[in-house]
């Protein structure tokens, strides 16, 4: 039990306690350098957030479905070894 827990929090705690990443694409890119040298400098920060939410969203999906997975199985499991 201590050993799964360990092992599904790793992942959440590594995505809170990570340094600073810059994830865009080619396009996203010039538009931002485009917008830069025009002299708009906000528009990159909030497509670096948004990018990075879109990256994040899939696998804290699954984290929350494999957590109620893991219960259910647990739950099921105790219950069939009292009958």
């Amino acid at each position: 039990m201590k050993k799964a827990l360990k092992i599904g929090f790793f992942p959440f705690f590594a995505f809170l306690f990570q340094t600073a990443s810059f994830a865009q694409c080619a396009m996203c890119r010039a538009s931002v350098e485009n917008n830069v040298s025009n002299g708009d400098t906000s528009i990159g920060a909030g497509l670096n957030l948004g990018i990075m939410y879109l990256f994040v969203m899939p696998y804290l999906i699954a984290m929350v479905l494999g957590f109620f997975w893991y219960r259910n199985a647990k739950k099921r499991k105790a219950k069939l070894a009292v009958h």
